[in-house]
């Protein structure tokens, strides 16, 4: 027994020394191996590189204007003398004057929204609701200045059944309220004519709202423009002088109002009609090879 034990480890003496010599070898593969994981492991998690994060272009959080040093601009009387040559032959009362202000203004901040009654009516012809209590003193002034359509549960109905034939809406204080509660919202408000506190149509002097309301105008900046009416064809250049005037001053005024860390400046007012293209306006009234007033001032 002794003698095949010491055969058996004799015999196998060489394997474990050529096990031993092996094994070293071995190690340096593993770690090898070990490292080429963990570094595909800190690729695939490594953070990115802020610099490259820098150099991506970021989008235009303004709205595009163009240099207007490169722009033909006109005069006020140089551009209703070629708008009207687009308007030969329609009514005068039919083509009105249109007026764009662009501005240089933030995508995503506030926009602006007014009512402004011109020095020149250019709607006279303006059918207004008055929501307000019937029979009372409010209805009957509602009805002496014009609107056509007056009450409360009448309108409602009307209004639900798809039979709206007013421009404008007005609601007395006093019946807010049932205004409210009656659901009509969803139908006028897509339509821009719920009445609104912010925008003066929620009035206690019904009489005074509806006069002001008759021959006046809203406007409302969409993507940085605003756009209203000045404007019949037939108006003549100081008409349409006395109209732009306010209708800049007004729009102005509301650009002052916003918060100090919204600016909102006019970039550019451009004249146009229902048929004619636009003419950028250079802020005069007439120039040295304008046409006559008086030959404006005809049709």
């Amino acid at each position: 027994m002794a003698t095949s034990r010491l055969s058996t480890t004799s015999l196998l003496r060489p394997l474990i020394q050529q096990q031993s010599h092996l094994t070293p070898s071995i190690q340096p593969f593993a770690q090898q191996v070990r490292t080429a994981v963990q570094s595909a492991n800190a690729a695939k998690y490594k953070r990115k590189d802020t610099s490259a994060q820098k150099k991506k272009r970021k989008g235009n959080t303004s709205f595009t204007q163009y240099d207007l040093k490169q722009a033909e601009q006109f005069s006020l009387c140089d551009a209703m003398r070629y708008i009207r040559a687009f308007e030969v032959g329609r009514e005068p009362t039919s083509s009105k004057y249109e007026v764009a202000i662009k501005l240089r203004t933030l995508k995503n901040g506030p926009v602006i929204r007014n009512r402004l009654r011109l020095p020149h009516a250019v709607n006279t012809d303006t059918r207004i609701c008055v929501i307000c209590p019937p029979d009372s003193k409010a209805a009957r002034a509602a009805k002496a200045a014009g609107a056509i359509l007056i009450g409360e549960e009448n309108v409602f109905d009307s209004i639900k059944e798809g039979r709206i034939e007013f421009e404008r809406c007005i609601c007395h204080q006093d019946s807010l309220q049932k205004l409210n509660k009656s659901g009509v919202a969803r139908i006028l408000g897509p339509r821009g004519l719920m009445p609104s506190a912010k925008v003066g149509t929620v009035v206690k002097d019904v009489d005074a709202a509806v006069k002001d309301m008759v021959g006046g105008s809203e406007y409302r900046e969409r993507t940085g423009v605003i756009r209203m009416a000045i404007g019949q064809l037939g108006f003549t250049p100081d008409e349409m002088q006395r109209n732009v005037k306010a209708f800049m001053e007004s729009v102005k005024k509301d650009c002052a109002l916003l918060s100090d860390r919204i600016a909102k400046e006019v970039h550019e007012v451009v004249l146009s009609s229902t048929n004619a293209p636009g003419f950028s306006l250079d802020g005069t009234f007439r120039s040295d090879n304008s046409v006559p007033v008086a030959a404006l001032s005809t049709l």
